[in-house]
């Protein structure tokens, strides 16, 4: 099985949404763009945000058990997926790549 990196691609930040709706004593994500992640079949990589990862988590896992064109066509990498975490306020772009282990 090959494994699966995971890189931290663009953060995003909704300052209306935020005022209006998110309490202001809400911690900020600690992902930073560049960041890499390797999964290597069990469990959340280390330091990764647990919010994230019960979005992504499917996904990665089915690259990691050889799935491809997770969307159809749509990556040019079949074996990628390029995804964001549940949060409205401070969305992050991850991208998912199957590579061999």
């Amino acid at each position: 099985m090959a494994k699966v990196r995971i890189t931290v691609m663009r953060k995003a930040f909704y300052p209306d949404l935020s005022s209006l709706y998110e309490r202001p004593e809400a911690e900020a994500c600690p992902m930073e763009e560049g960041m890499i992640f390797i999964y290597e079949g069990s469990g959340i990589p280390k330091g990764f945000c647990e919010n994230a990862w019960e979005t992504l988590r499917p996904y990665v896992e089915a690259l990691y058990q050889g799935k491809r064109k997770l969307y159809g066509n749509w990556m040019k990498d079949e074996a990628s997926a390029l995804l964001c975490c549940n949060d409205g306020f401070r969305p992050v772009s991850f991208l998912l790549e199957a590579i061999e282990g």
